[in-house]
């Protein structure tokens, strides 16, 4: 086991939760991610971190829509 990678009975760290929701959001979640999200993760801090990353990834599409509309009229 290398020093960078954490052991596998252990619960993933919040870059690893948000990668898992990053990457379950754009469709490329990897079986062995999911299984450990699943088998060591709590509920509550991947619905908590989604909820985060939905709002910010909401308030950045509309601002570049807003952007996009000032400079177009």
């Amino acid at each position: 086991m290398s020093d960078n990678k954490q052991p596998e009975d252990s619960k993933p760290r919040i870059f690893a939760v948000v990668g898992s929701i990053i990457s379950a959001a754009f469709g490329v979640q990897s079986s062995h991610n999911r299984e450990r999200d699943f088998k060591h993760g709590r509920f509550r801090n991947y619905v908590v971190t989604a909820i985060i990353f939905v709002g910010l990834f909401i308030a950045t599409v509309f601002t570049i829509v807003q952007l996009v509309l000032k400079q177009a009229g």
